[in-house]
């Protein structure tokens, strides 16, 4: 059976994150990719100009296109910038067979600017957050989901995904790559209670745009097949960090630039 994951999320008209980067992802690893786009944005390597969000009823229709014919076995949710639409892909996911749900909180894009309104936090960790299987938040997001500083030790990390998984979160990968030293400390927090540690070599780039949205479709992409959340979240942590390392044989644009999706299938 073909492994089948949907994105949920925002267009990135640059190519580098948001459902581009989903589907690159997606595909890179062995699964085939549909989508729900929830909003368009005007966006390149330099920065976003403009949102604009799809209309909730076309969000529904989407959802109802997508998931009463193909056979999905896991969706990842990106960029949902308001809280009509939170509200209906949430409705969507409890009315559809939908698979594993990975939930990416994405809230600020690369270049700074920001993606979700601040009166949509609430709405997505009361109503969409329980819904999923693991959420991928890096320290600023899951500093402005609890309304505290980012955490700046390992500690600080492990508290806050407490913090999140006690106000509804079923596990918590706490993403580190915005963090200080040598390595790039990922945190898995799992239903049963269980913290696991996942480090890489940090690398020095500035070509590092949708890297969150592509280690979340990573994840998906694992869970379609049928693995573990924990072999997804590793297979995916070893993904993203060569898709990084290879970053700068891209040459594409003049400010952050992607990540590389296919550097497996490239010649270089």
């Amino acid at each position: 059976m073909t492994a089948i994951a949907v994105t949920i999320a925002g267009s990135d008209s640059g190519g580098g994150a948001g459902i581009q980067a989903d589907l690159k992802t997606f595909s890179a690893n062995g699964v085939y990719g549909a989508s729900v786009l929830a909003a368009l944005t005007a966006q390149n390597t330099l920065g976003v100009t403009g949102i604009h969000d799809v209309p909730p009823d076309f969000v529904k229709a989407q959802m109802d296109a997508v998931y009463s014919d193909l056979k999905v076995t896991a969706t990842k949710i990106g960029m949902l910038s308001r809280t009509e639409i939170i509200e209906t892909v949430a409705d969507g996911l409890q009315r559809h067979e939908t698979g594993a749900v990975v939930l990416d909180p994405v809230m600020v894009a690369a270049s700074g600017d920001p993606l979700l309104a601040d009166t949509a936090v609430d709405c997505l960790m009361s109503v969409l957050m329980p819904l999923a299987d693991l959420i991928t938040p890096n320290l600023h997001e899951a500093a402005r989901m609890l309304g505290c500083d980012p955490a700046q030790t390992e500690e600080g990390m492990l508290a806050q995904a407490h913090s999140l998984m006690e106000r509804g979160a079923k596990g918590v990968l706490l993403k580190g790559g915005h963090g200080n030293g040598a390595e790039s400390s990922d945190l898995f927090l799992g239903s049963d209670g269980t913290a696991l540690w996942l480090r890489e070599q940090r690398i020095v780039t500035e070509n590092t745009h949708g890297t969150g949205c592509t280690l979340s479709s990573a994840i998906a992409a694992g869970l379609a097949k049928g693995d573990t959340m924990e072999s997804a979240i590793r297979s995916a942590k070893t993904y993203i960090h060569a898709a990084i390392a290879a970053a700068d044989t891209l040459d594409v644009g003049a400010g952050h630039g992607p990540v590389h999706h296919f550097y497996r299938l490239w010649s270089k």
